[in-house]
């Protein structure tokens, strides 16, 4: 890092690394806790996921016999007025601060069981068993898409997380641990320097002062000689 090597800017980068290092081992532990979330929640939403498809075939397969049975004309007809509707209610819940979304509905028509819109005097028991099963699979189907989001919006602050901390292990706490290194290594330089030119100032003013007094003791005793 491109600094001024003094004491200052020394104390205010060890004050950054603790700063950076105790976000390091934060960020870590959010990471870690959102893996953990993150590997429960794919669990969950693959068995969910496998239920809802299984289910779904069913439906798939009692349409199919339906249409064989019935005409085109009159399997049209028989679902061209839906009689049920629902009001999707949308909520969120937090996870790791990560906000996610919680799916609820209520039926627009006063029994949730009156779902058909047809008479069953020209229509086959396995259009029925169709209605049926996809009205009873429509809770799990807006779970299993409450799911899939929660798993992409956990999968993006995972990947988030995961890049921050690896900038502050490899990137910015090192840095700061090599300009710290280097701006120590800098003013030890400088307080060596500083000393060895205090101890050369002392010794000459101890050679001056020798000096003087070589020159006091000459001039005492040639005082003397001539008396």
């Amino acid at each position: 890092m491109n600094v001024n090597p003094t004491r200052m800017m020394l104390t205010s980068l060890k004050k950054r690394l603790a700063t950076a290092t105790r976000g390091h081992k934060l960020m870590k532990d959010k990471r870690d806790e959102l893996m953990k979330e993150f590997l429960a929640l794919a669990r969950e939403n693959g068995r969910l996921r496998q239920e809802v498809e299984g289910r779904l075939a069913e439906v798939y397969r009692n349409f199919n016999v339906a249409s064989a049975m019935m005409s085109q004309e009159v399997l049209e007809e028989s679902l061209m007025f839906p009689k049920q509707g629902v009001v999707l209610e949308v909520d969120t819940r937090n996870i790791m601060s990560v906000d996610v979304p919680v799916f609820s509905f209520k039926t627009t028509a006063e029994d949730p069981t009156d779902i058909f819109s047809y008479g069953f005097a020209r229509t086959s028991g396995e259009l029925d068993n169709a209605i049926s099963q996809l009205s009873a699979l429509f809770p799990s189907l807006l779970e299993l898409a409450a799911r899939e989001k929660e798993t992409a919006l956990l999968a993006a602050e995972l990947e988030k997380t995961r890049r921050r901390v690896n900038a502050l292990e490899y990137v910015m706490i090192p840095q700061l641990q090599a300009t710290i290194r280097y701006i120590t290594m800098k003013l030890d330089e400088n307080e060596r320097g500083n000393q060895t030119r205090l101890m050369k100032v002392k010794d000459m003013m101890v050679a001056e002062a020798l000096e003087e007094k070589r020159s006091r003791d000459e001039e005492a005793m040639d005082a003397f000689s001539g008396q």
